[in-house]
């Protein structure tokens, strides 16, 4: 059951209502939320195959920074290049694949962020992180352990979680 004050909280980030949201799946240490966890289905019916959903303000600026900054495409690059990272990223595309699938099924191999195959949004994976915590999707542990360090990171990202 999600609170409705955690409700509020993500519509005051998000400027709009938020739909389908399940459960908040990541509360920063000074109790924000942000990360969502949501239907694979909207109420109205419409599939919505991103089941981790970036809602902090400052976490969705700074990923959208981290994207502009080419870092994706390094990422993706990487995994052509080293079959260990490569075989983690599917197992974090097969995990939350089998997370969504229990709630319900989409009849869709699609996950999010572009996984397993490359690095498409920096908001799923980073969301991924940080609602499973570290060891799971390992581009996201990349970029949370790269936005840790940042002073405007304090209260919205445990430090030490998140350094390598």
């Amino acid at each position: 059951m999600v609170e409705r004050a955690d409700l509020d909280a993500v519509a005051r980030q998000l400027g709009r209502e938020p739909r389908g949201v399940l459960e908040i799946a990541y509360f920063c240490p000074n109790g924000e939320p942000a990360v969502v966890k949501t239907a694979p289905k909207l109420p109205d019916g419409t599939p919505f195959p991103t089941l981790y959903y970036l809602t902090h303000p400052v976490l969705t600026a700074a990923a959208s920074r981290l994207e502009s900054s080419g870092l994706m495409r390094d990422m993706t690059e990487r995994l052509a290049q080293d079959p260990e990272l490569a075989a983690a990223y599917r197992r974090a595309h097969e995990s939350y694949l089998a997370e969504r699938d229990a709630i319900e099924t989409l009849g869709t191999t699609f996950s999010g962020g572009g996984m397993p195959d490359r690095v498409k949004c920096l908001h799923v994976v980073i969301a991924h992180s940080l609602a499973k915590g570290p060891g799971v999707n390992p581009f996201g542990d990349e970029a949370l352990a790269i936005l840790a360090a940042e002073p405007a990171m304090a209260g919205i990202l445990d430090k030490e979680r998140w350094t390598t």
